[in-house]
């Protein structure tokens, strides 16, 4: 039988590690509610160091560009403490992978922060109307609701996005920053972004840019 996992065992799990609330969630899972084996999986995956160092400041960092040939161009600002790191070439490379995410993914937000209360009230309500005319029970709409925004924002917030590169289909964005913020020693944020498309907005033929992004990595 699982071990029960409550809110207040979760709150205490970030309290002690920084880390977020769905990671706390799954370390809990992961090591049957043991606090300290949480604890040690959160620092074994970097998410704890990584969550503490989120609090200092981060000013230096680059404006990294990606060209989809002439019709996606990106910008991307992604930070972190020092100028050193900022040359450093596995910045570099992240920065430039999160362009290349940015091309092909075409997310809106960088995380769920980002994303303004009234468009996410808008979501749910167009939802919650869905819900209504499903035919399922009205005690099991809220849950119903939860689950399609969780996967909403997962699609429309960089950061929680799969990572096209990924051959297994299940890195997320975040993940990648994670990793760099653990071998790096530096907080590092994805500030901000801008994606222009020849067309945008106007009628037009359809691509699979994912496909092409891995098609250039060498993937296909």
């Amino acid at each position: 039988m699982a071990a029960e996992i409550t809110a207040q065992m979760i709150k205490d799990l970030r309290e002690r590690t920084g880390a977020g609330m769905a990671d706390c969630k799954k370390a809990l899972t992961e090591c049957a509610a043991d606090m300290e084996k949480s604890i040690e999986y959160l620092r074994k995956k970097g998410i704890a160091s990584a969550a503490k160092k989120a609090t200092r400041i981060a000013s230096e960092g680059t404006i990294a560009s990606y060209l989809h040939g002439s019709r996606i161009g990106v910008m991307v600002e992604v930070n972190c403490e020092t100028d050193f790191v900022a040359r450093n070439p596995d910045f570099l490379a992240f920065s430039k992978e999160v362009a290349m995410q940015v091309a092909a993914m075409n997310p809106s937000y960088v995380s769920q922060d980002d994303i303004p209360p009234a468009v996410l009230e808008k979501e749910k309500s167009i939802r919650i109307e869905q819900a209504k005319t499903s035919g399922k029970p009205e005690a099991v709409w809220g849950k119903i609701v939860d689950g399609q925004i969780a996967k909403w924002s997962k699609e429309v917030c960089l950061l929680d996005q799969v990572w096209v590169k990924d051959p297994d289909g299940k890195k997320d964005v975040r993940s990648l920053l994670t990793d760099l913020v653990a071998k790096t020693g530096e907080n590092i944020k994805v500030r901000r972004f801008v994606r222009f498309e020849v067309g945008e907005g106007l009628e037009k033929r359809a691509d699979d840019f994912v496909a092409e992004v891995q098609k250039q990595a060498g993937q296909q």
